[in-house]
């Protein structure tokens, strides 16, 4: 039986609060819906006193921006760009149209077509996340996505030029510099200024989250995301400060982020325990760090491996790290999880910043039924019919009557009745004129 050396004591989230976020949220919607660009500037303004001429950057200003990035800089953002949208090509390969003849003169296909327009949103806040541009923009664009509008927010006045960099060598078609609800609901509905997108992609805080819920069915969302988690499996070989190091490094996403050791040796458990509070001493980003480990970590010793993937599973992460002999059995062991990170040469910080495959992955247990964001989400799987033979159209019309008539359909079963008749010379009793038909 499994036991835990730490618990998480952080109380669910404060329902007060969520009510707080769900009605704001939807008052900015409401708004939004009925005035426009005038509601868009109106919220920008309160919320992050940011108020330009136009919230579009032209192509002059972004060649600007971007000329004022360092060097280095840039560099890093093209060669972690050229790792996305390597990996995002393979996953678009992977998906082929075809065309079956499934029987003689009846052939079905499918296709895989672009979203027309997806909107990408970047967060800014304390954390600039450059990276959400290249997961969200290049993907899109890998995916034949024929139209990006992206919005990103100012930070404390300042323009975040490394993540307009990045977003326009993403391949952004227009960039905003705007943020939050208001951002996201202009995407979603559209306004004066800023064309209505068919699918938003994108991480951010409570308030982008809860605006991408209500606004869902509207507009198509990637999905939905929760606050940053880790998960990290480990046996009796995983060096404790590395765990203990992994684990902070998705703990600084903020206060509410869940970091989880699931372990087989309570030793090195306790190890993780000690080490963790001795690194966050010095640690530059403690002050989201700390409360996330003190109110959502935990350390559970399991008594095998088999009991470590069961709990693992249980969990659902988003990142679950694999710190063990044998870190692969992981592929055939586990089913739930947003990504896998096998063996100390990888971690998630890997997958977040530079490695190539997506960082929006699913939270709160949403791997259960939904992987994270990749090309086929800026696809639509559509299918086609086509039936060239006349004996076959009048064997599928008989059957259609039948099937439809059990459901009480009986215009559809007509419509079945129709081809039996033109195709196979089948009567056609229910017809108006159906001594001609006969």
């Amino acid at each position: 039986m499994s036991r835990h050396l730490k618990s998480a004591v952080g109380a669910a989230a404060d329902e007060a609060a969520r009510r707080q976020v769900e009605a704001t949220v939807a008052q900015v919607i409401a708004d939004v819906r009925s005035d426009g660009d005038a509601a868009v500037r109106r919220y920008s303004e309160r919320f992050d006193r940011w108020s330009p001429e136009s919230f579009r950057l032209s192509q002059d200003e972004i060649e600007r921006i971007v000329a004022g990035v360092p060097e280095q800089t840039i560099d890093d953002i093209k060669a972690v760009q050229a790792r996305v949208r390597r990996f995002a090509q393979h996953q678009r390969d992977s998906l082929t149209d075809f065309e079956v003849e499934t029987e003689p003169g009846v052939h079905l296909g499918q296709r895989s077509i672009p979203v027309e327009a997806a909107g990408a949103y970047v967060p800014g806040g304390r954390y600039p996340l450059v990276a959400s541009a290249h997961m969200t923009v290049v993907t899109a664009k890998v995916a034949g996505v024929e139209h990006v509008r992206a919005c990103t927010p100012p930070i404390r006045g300042e323009v975040p030029a490394a993540t307009v960099a990045a977003l326009h060598l993403a391949g952004a078609d227009e960039i905003h510099l705007l943020g939050g609800t208001q951002a996201v609901a202009a995407m979603a509905l559209g306004t004066e200024s800023i064309g209505k997108v068919d699918l938003l992609a994108g991480p951010g805080n409570a308030y982008v989250a809860e605006a991408k819920r209500q606004l869902f069915g509207e507009v198509g969302i990637d999905l939905f995301a929760g606050p940053t988690e880790i998960l990290v499996i480990a046996d009796d070989v995983a060096d404790p400060f590395t765990v203990a190091v992994d684990l902070l490094s998705q703990a600084e996403h903020g206060p509410d982020s869940p970091a989880v050791l699931v372990t087989t040796s309570e030793a090195l458990g306790r190890e993780v325990m000690r080490l963790v509070a001795e690194i966050l001493v010095e640690m530059p980003t403690a002050d989201m760090a700390a409360p996330a480990w003190r109110d959502h970590g935990e350390v559970v010793v399991a008594d095998d491996l088999d009991e470590a993937w069961r709990i693992a599973d249980a969990y659902a992460s988003e990142h679950v790290q694999v710190l063990t002999r044998e870190p692969r059995q992981a592929l055939e062991r586990m089913r739930n999880y947003g990504a896998l990170f096998l063996g100390e040469r990888t971690c998630v910080s890997y997958g977040d910043k530079v490695i190539g495959t997506n960082h929006t992955l699913p939270t709160r247990g949403a791997a259960r039924h939904t992987g994270g964001l990749w090309v086929g989400k800026y696809l639509k799987t559509v299918t086609y019919q086509e039936v060239t033979d006349p004996a076959a159209s009048a064997e599928l019309g008989t059957l259609c009557g039948r099937a439809a008539r059990v459901e009480l359909f009986e215009g559809h079963a007509r419509s079945g009745d129709l081809r039996a008749h033109l195709y196979g010379g089948a009567p056609l009793p229910w017809a108006p004129t159906r001594e001609a038909r006969s």
